[in-house]
């Protein structure tokens, strides 16, 4: 039987951590399963060295413990003393390589769960990197119940599974009222099993701690949640099925195939039911920013809960609303000065447009009524903003729904028309555009647009100038221009928002998806103090802005997102970002080497890759094919999760993930690709390692 590691953490030190893993040890291997023992940093003492021996574990004493400082002091200090650093990725492929060769591992904490092993990493931070359910020793005596509840509440605040509690009496003599009371104080208090209590000691050889430990302690339940592991995985797999109704997908497809539960992340990884880790190489549809479980941001939500989770933004304010507000208006583009919130990148762009079309109606100029957007756009799935979504595979369907828009030309340099060339064709549908404002812009209300490049519609991306041009037209002809920059901003063009690029400051700013982090649903609309103005009046003028949601402003919301913007400050997250950026570039151009790949878009950590089934007449694959989803579903089998668009794949990392992670981010997909399209690569030697060499 497989079994997942348990780590073995106290409520303080010497409480009987190592007499606790011993009695387990014996119980277990009396069970006949194999037990590996780890007590990774150990100062002082030789608990490693007797555990190996009383449960005659064959194992390497380099390996049960790597990590040795003679003096009986914290981790961190033991080990700055002797001028040593703990090397975490050491101890996790040590840890990694033990829990290959044994059923069951167990792992012996130093102290409890807040003692340092280093800078701003303690024991807790090493159980999640060890992905290691806990078991908390305690003390019978008196003064365990407030240790041993603040232990529970810790570890189940950062996360960690507790499988229970043993109690060790570490003292010879007799059960007093708080030996005997303690343990269902916690039981009903803590709402975590009591797995038993070890008696004192005085023999410490395993067959005398088997003798008085096997009718004490209760391995059943240490066991239980493993033993129904695979019953819990098929539960909610089965679950999924009978009640989800998932977003963007054939269900037919869907109830067809095993579907994969995300139960965990960490970093750059998604962790399934089954403890499988993907690289998480779509940002968990392009939200994640500093990685899954930022501690920057779980620290502000924790703290944000604690006083006030909720507040409605109408009639009243709250705190991190107004804070956030006022962060945002000093990083966005100049002369954006109010904020209005809603929840999704959808709702974002449709407050835009209705604040627009009421702007110019409030201020007398009525017959501006009209919105312009680009073909082939995407601006998300309410009403409104479909409406000026130009994605037939999303929209069609709802067109007798929706209100009438004008639609222009957009420049697609890969797929331009028939005799013309990149980049001029993009600035021919400018010079239409401008013609078209010449003689119409007396009706027109607004120019939405998605900045350099348009996500949904295969990641296309726009020449140099696109973007000032568009603006400039707008500017002249007094047509709102309208930014939306959900998937583009926070850092993931390379700059913190995309109209930086070439300078431009637009009237509306629509922004969402990367604001918290990935933590929260939360956007915002910004806009310039002029459009504010015009539905600054009298109450009896009715001149309102009459739009609003629940939660608009929601102050959990808008911790996470201030959290966000003081990782972006603290870490440089752009000026760390811009290497990254040159190392992707460089293996994104090694996809030419493959005969189905007919374009390669990137800008900073927005990626398209475009499979064609004909390079020369760049003729793509039927839909029917399948072809970005089968490939997608071969990176999977390689640990990374990607999804398309169409027969476009996409990659876009958070923008914390290490160049090895972009690595096996790149190697996966073009393994992917080779496989799915037939393996008909024009490079003769393709460079799978991460080499960057242009093809």
């Amino acid at each position: 039987m497989r079994h997942k590691g348990i780590f073995i953490t106290g409520t303080d030190t010497d409480v009987g951590k190592t007499v606790a893993t011993l009695a387990l040890g014996v119980l277990l291997q009396e069970k006949g399963i194999d037990v590996g023992i780890m007590k990774p940093v150990q100062c002082a003492g030789q608990d490693a060295a007797f555990l190996k021996k009383s449960l005659n574990i064959q194992d390497p004493i380099n390996q049960i413990n790597p990590y040795y400082a003679p003096e009986p002091l914290s981790p961190h200090l033991a080990f700055a003393r002797r001028k040593k650093t703990i090397n975490i990725p050491s101890i996790k492929r040590i840890y990694a390589k033990l829990a290959s060769e044994h059923d069951l591992m167990l792992v012996e904490g130093a102290g409890g769960l807040m003692v340092p092993l280093k800078k701003d990493y303690l024991i807790l931070d090493l159980i999640k990197d060890l992905d290691l359910d806990v078991v908390i020793v305690a003390r019978l005596s008196l003064g365990t119940i407030n240790h041993t509840l603040l232990t529970v509440r810790q570890a189940e605040e950062t996360g960690l599974n507790v499988r229970g509690v043993i109690f060790n009496q570490a003292q010879k003599g007799k059960i007093r009222i708080p030996e005997a009371t303690n343990p269902d104080v916690i039981r009903r208090y803590a709402k975590v099993k009591i797995l038993g209590i070890i008696p004192y000691l005085k023999d410490m050889r395993p067959a005398e701690v088997r003798k008085a430990c096997r009718p004490r302690i209760d391995l059943r339940s240490l066991l239980s949640d493993t033993d129904s592991q695979d019953n819990r995985v098929q539960r909610l797999a089965d679950q999924d099925k009978e009640y989800l109704w998932h977003p963007f997908t054939q269900m037919r497809d869907w109830l067809n195939e095993e579907p994969l539960v995300i139960d965990q992340a960490k970093g750059s990884y998604l962790i399934d039911t089954k403890g499988n880790r993907y690289l998480d190489g779509v940002s968990s549809l392009w939200v994640n920013v500093h990685g899954h479980g930022q501690k920057s941001i779980d620290a502000a939500l924790k703290n944000q809960i604690n006083r006030l989770s909720h507040s409605t933004l109408l009639g009243l304010s709250n705190t991190p609303a107004i804070e956030l507000a006022e962060e945002l208006v000093k990083i966005a583009p100049k002369g954006l000065q109010k904020v209005f919130y809603s929840d999704n990148g959808s709702t974002s762009v449709e407050i835009a447009i209705k604040m627009a079309y009421q702007y110019w109606q409030n201020t007398g100029r009525k017959q501006k009524r009209n919105i312009v957007h680009l073909a082939n756009s995407y601006h998300g799935d309410t009403l409104g903003s479909v409406s000026v979504g130009g994605i037939d595979l999303f929209h069609k369907v709802y067109r007798d729904l929706v209100f009438k828009t004008i639609t222009i030309d957009f420049p697609d340099c890969y797929r331009a028309p028939e005799g013309e060339i990149y980049p001029a064709y993009a600035f021919k549908c400018i010079h239409k555009f401008g013609q078209m404002l010449k003689s119409c812009h007396k009706t027109i209300a607004a120019f939405v647009v998605e900045p350099i490049v348009q996500g949904a519609a295969g990641m296309i991306m726009w020449p140099k100038g696109v973007l000032k041009q568009l603006r400039e037209l707008c500017a002249k002809y007094d047509v709102i221009f309208i930014v939306d920059e959900v998937a583009t901003g926070f850092g993931r063009t390379g700059k913190m928002f995309a109209c930086e690029h070439e300078r431009v400051s637009p009237d509306i700013l629509c922004l969402a998806k990367g604001i918290t982090g990935g933590y929260l649903p939360l956007a915002a609309t910004l806009t310039t103090k002029k459009i504010f103005d015009g539905f600054v009046f009298d109450y009896k003028d009715q001149k309102t802005f009459f739009h609003g949601h629940t939660f608009t402003g929601n102050p959990l919301c808008c911790a996470a997102a201030l959290a966000n913007l003081k990782v972006f400050k603290k870490e440089h997250v752009l000026q760390k970002l811009q290497p990254k950026i040159k190392f992707l570039s460089l293996r994104l151009k090694e996809f030419y080497g493959l005969s189905h790949v007919g374009d390669v878009r990137q800008r900073g950590f927005m990626a398209g890759i475009e499979l064609v089934k004909d390079r020369g007449t760049k003729e793509p694959y039927p839909w029917e094919e399948k072809i970005g989803v089968r490939v997608c579903q071969e990176t999977k089998k390689r640990g990374v999760i990607l999804r398309p668009l169409g027969n476009v794949i996409v990659l876009m990392p958070p923008l914390s993930m290490a160049v090895k992670e972009l690595d096996k981010l790149c190697d996966a997909t073009y393994w992917a690709v080779e496989k799915v399209t037939g393996e008909n690569s024009l490079h003769p030697n393709p460079p799978h390692k991460g080499e960057g060499k242009q093809v």
